[in-house]
């Protein structure tokens, strides 16, 4: 019984941790590095929905997908600058639209390629946005 409270005590030990290092990398990051935070977090929520579909764990995909949809929507959609992001803005708009679509549809028909379109979708997205990140200027030069 000790050793079981111990490895349950060092677990929640181990998740507080891992969360005070998420939240301080949060706290820290740039605008783009939040962005692509954003990214990341999609991706992985993407790949554990498909790993919880192929395994037929319905509410664990479900759970997963509901998080990329969140990330999609209240994170990369809601980020868009539509004033100043002009026709860019805009189709990423429609991108974003289109993939929580995919997202919806992977969940209530159990589609395997919806959800893998929909992460290479965001691949392709992440992979341009990487490529523009400001570089930091050195003093002098």
């Amino acid at each position: 019984m000790t050793t079981s409270r111990g490895a349950a005590a060092y677990g929640r030990g181990a998740g507080a941790y891992a969360r005070v290092g998420v939240e301080s990398g949060v706290l820290s990051a740039s605008p783009h590095q939040l962005i692509t935070l954003l990214f990341d977090g999609a991706a992985s929520a993407i790949r554990t929905a498909g790993m919880h579909l192929q395994a037929g764990r319905t509410a664990e995909k479900g759970q997963a997908i509901s998080k990329a949809l969140d990330i999609v929507n209240n994170g990369l959609l809601a980020a868009l600058d539509r004033d100043q992001g002009g026709e860019i803005a805009e189709r990423l708009a429609s991108l974003y639209d289109y993939i929580a679509r995919l997202l919806l549809q992977a969940n209530l028909r159990n589609d395997q390629a919806s959800l893998d379109e929909a992460g290479r979708l965001l691949a392709d997205i992440a992979s341009a946005w990487r490529e523009i990140e400001p570089r930091p200027s050195r003093g002098g030069e």
